[in-house]
Order: C-alpha cells, then structure tokens, then sequence
C-alpha cells in the first residue's frame, strides 16, 4: 500500500510509521516541517490548515490509505475531507476516548453511545486558539468526527483510542506526575467517587493502527487493552517500581491527578474484538509501560 501519515513524528505515530515499513508499505509523512522524517519516509511539507498551500503540495498524489494523527477540529476535518477527495480510497483519523464527555456509565461504552449525526458541527469556534483547542480537545475530536460521518468520497473510521501508556518518549507528564508524589510521599489528588478507566500499551495502539489502516471496515472504533485501570493500580506499579508510598487526598472539588476520574467512561472493545484484532489485558503490560517510563523521568 502506500500510506500517508499526517503527523506521526512522535509517541505512537513514530511507531506506526515503524510498523507500516516494516510490513512492506511505501509510507509518506505530511507535516509543517517542524522535525524531519525517518529515513525511507517520503516527507511532504505543507501547513494542513492551508487549504490551498495543501491542494498544492499534493498536486498529482494519490494514497491507498491516508492515516491523520493531527486531526483535531472540525475545520480540518473539513479540509482534509474536501482536499483527499479523489486522493485515497481509505481515511483512518486517530481519534480519542474523550469523545465520550458527557457518558457516565456502568458499563462499558460501545461506540453507539456516540451518536454523530445529532453532533453540532460549530467551525466558527476559535479553533484557532491553542488554549482553546486544548480545554475543548474532546469536543474538537467529536466535531472533527462529525464532520467524516456526514459523508465523505473515501471509505473512512475513527480509532478512539484509550488513555496511552508506555515508553521512555512519554510527552504527556502524567507517569511523571506520579512518580514525584510517590517518591516524596506527597499526596496524590483524587476524587470521592474514582472510577477506573480504560487504557492500552503505546505498542499496541501504534499496531491497531497499522492494522486498521489495511482493514475493510468503517466508522467509529474503540480501541483499548482488556482489563480496566484504576489511579490505585497504577500507583501501586509506580511504588513497586521506585519505592515511596501512596497516598491519596480525596477532594470535592478542584484539580485531580491525570489518571483519576469522577465518571465511568470505560470503552467497550468488542466490536474491534469482533473485526479480528486480539488486544493483550492490560495485566501484561503495565509493568513494561511504565518502566519504560519511569527510566526516562
């Protein structure tokens, strides 16, 4: 195949692209030219929020598979659904479990819960913004999904991937966080009522990726390691790992550790399950994630 990956110069990206080569695929990179690519990779350099500057660096391309790791509002959605038109037959978007913002529930979320098509679609919210694309980041996704479902000329799914753990390249903070507060045994912010969550291994997201780039199906898809995780199960690794204690502030009100939350979002993986991908319990894992981690902090 040849596959385009928009983004994909870090974390699990990185690793994608790794597996796409590995498979035999001619894989391209699109981005602002902001890092270079790996070696092998085609590199297309273009702003995605350009339109016309995007219709430009493509002109004359096609790809069986375009695979976007940035998109993050529902104004690029509609860019890329508008310029891949008669470019790909096939649009993976890497999405997020933060879709599901306003679900507290029980059970595990299957993608149903998320209707699309009663999605509004706002492009005139300042997604420009950083700090308002960041405080809006599950909306964002949410529209940005929207927007494909509503009908677009390529075969097109979402992955909703669960909260990422693993690797010494580990941008987001949160092990980290973590570790500080168990070494020192200072307190750890949680709320009354702290549900667990899903999560999966960089590894494996970064293959479900790659798996899903070259599979058939379409809409959205949840995609998470078996075996839900609470604050107090991660917590738990860190402390065998590094020493220190736990202990935890339960609090009403204000800001929660990244890994603490007061709803049940936990997504269900049944329909990835039934499609054919086999995802590990996060049982196997969770040591090797945050060691990787943990070694780097």
């Amino acid at each position: 195949m040849d596959v385009l990956v928009i983004g994909g110069n870090r974390y699990f990206g990185k690793r994608l692209i790794t597996l796409l080569r590995e498979s035999g695929h001619r894989v391209t990179m699109l981005n602002r030219g902001s890092s270079p690519g790996p070696e092998g990779v085609g590199r297309i350099v273009a702003d995605r929020d350009d339109e016309a500057a995007l219709e430009d660096a493509l002109k004359g391309l096609s790809f069986d598979v375009v695979v976007d790791q940035v998109c993050y509002t529902p104004r690029q959605a509609e860019i890329a659904r508008r310029v891949f038109a008669g470019r790909t037959g096939r649009y993976v978007m890497t999405s997020t479990v933060e879709v599901y913002g306003y679900e507290d529930s029980a059970a595990p979320v299957a993608e149903d819960a998320l209707d699309l098509a009663t999605v509004v679609v706002d492009t005139e919210l300042p997604w420009d913004d950083p700090e308002f694309r960041e405080a809006h980041y599950g909306e964002g996704k949410r529209q940005a999904e929207a927007v494909f479902a509503a009908g677009s000329a390529f075969a097109w799914t979402s992955v909703r991937v669960a909260h990422v753990l693993g690797g010494a390249d580990d941008f987001t903070g949160r092990v980290e966080h973590y570790a500080r507060r168990v070494r020192a045994g200072e307190p750890i912010r949680v709320p009354v009522r702290n549900r667990p969550a899903t999560y999966v291994y960089v590894e494996e997201i970064a293959a479900f990726l790659a798996w899903a780039a070259g599979a058939g199906f379409t809409g959205p898809v949840n995609a998470h390691s078996h075996g839900p995780l609470g604050t107090a199960d991660i917590c738990a690794e860190i402390v065998r790992q590094t020493g220190g204690r736990a202990v935890f502030q339960e609090v009403e009100v204000g800001e929660v550790s990244p890994f603490s939350f007061a709803r049940s979002y936990g997504m269900d993986n049944a329909r990835a399950t039934g499609l054919g991908f086999t995802f590990r319990h996060s049982s196997e894992w969770l040591s090797q994630a945050l060691s990787e981690t943990l070694r780097a902090v």
